[in-house]
């Protein structure tokens, strides 16, 4: 049987150590690591990956797109799908800074704790960053009203005109945190996810503590201070002041065994395309298999 050969193209100068190790582990067998990659040079990559093998052989290679710039990393995704022939074509997957299994995995944990739909209200703090724009998206999808909050408030509309586009019917808000009483945003809301840059409170101990609607909270910073006071990194699932509480490494778990997932479903046929939604469904399943 050929060999599984992932082919890497990262917006980065340095391809990610992470990404090729987990990849590793997930099942491809070779990597063929590429940095610093501009849509111009996708075309003449991914035919690469294309022309050198045909029939069934052609699930044997496939395209994960990676980088610390999620934007970036679209841009290459659909150049990738822009270069194909019709059934010539390999399987691609996107996870640009890791936001869509981060996102998937903080998403799925929350829903075990509270009811997605119409009636539940969400607080995404650091909403216009890569995880943060993946998980309105996904919340969005369940029908749940979303509050984007970022400092600009320019940002904010911006990840709500995206979401609006993309999700049908989808209940987004933008805020601004500047200048903002940010205990306010959380009030009559029954989740808050903080999903903000590293090293930055953006919710106090207290103000989650006076927030009694907040049922579920899940901060996904996983460098001290904490993006939500009072959780521990290692949280999973743990009760504090009456609520469900997630840190990074609580929801860690549950990401990788998603990322492994996506890159095994890469290599189960040549025609997979695996972005936000098709990454959260696959999230669902994970851990349902696991429950």
């Amino acid at each position: 049987m050929p060999a599984n050969v992932l082919v890497c193209l990262d917006t980065d100068a340095q391809p990610s150590v992470f990404d090729g190790i987990v990849a590793i582990d997930s099942g491809a067998d070779r990597l063929l690591r590429h940095g610093g990659v501009t849509p111009g040079d996708v075309e003449g990559l991914v035919h690469g990956a294309m022309f050198t093998r045909g029939g069934d052989q052609l699930k044997h290679t496939a395209v994960y797109i990676g980088g610390s710039d999620v934007q970036a990393g679209e841009q290459l995704l659909a150049a990738a799908q822009q270069a194909f022939f019709g059934p010539i074509r390999v399987s691609l997957m996107l996870d640009s800074n890791g936001s869509n299994t981060t996102a998937a995995a903080a998403v799925v944990a929350a829903r075990s704790y509270v009811p997605f739909g119409p009636e539940t209200t969400a607080t995404v703090l650091g909403g216009t960053g890569p995880v943060g724009q993946r998980v309105v998206r996904m919340l969005a999808q369940e029908g749940v009203e979303v509050r984007v909050a970022s400092r600009k408030i320019s940002r904010a509309e911006g990840v709500c005109h995206r979401v609006a586009q993309a999700v049908s019917g989808a209940r987004v808000t933008p805020h601004s945190t500047e200048g903002t009483d940010v205990a306010s945003l959380i009030q009559s809301t029954q989740l808050v996810v903080a999903a903000g840059a590293a090293g930055v409170e953006l919710l106090s101990q207290e103000d989650l503590r006076n927030a009694s609607t907040v049922q579920v909270a899940i901060d996904l910073n996983a460098v001290p201070p904490a993006g939500i006071g009072g959780i521990e990194a290692t949280d999973k699932a743990v009760e504090r002041d009456g609520r469900v509480c997630f840190g990074a490494l609580g929801v860690g778990g549950l990401k990788m065994r998603i990322h492994r997932a996506a890159i095994a479903r890469l290599f189960q046929s040549n025609d997979v395309v695996l972005d936000s939604d098709e990454i959260y469904a696959l999230a669902k399943e994970v851990a349902a298999s696991a429950s």
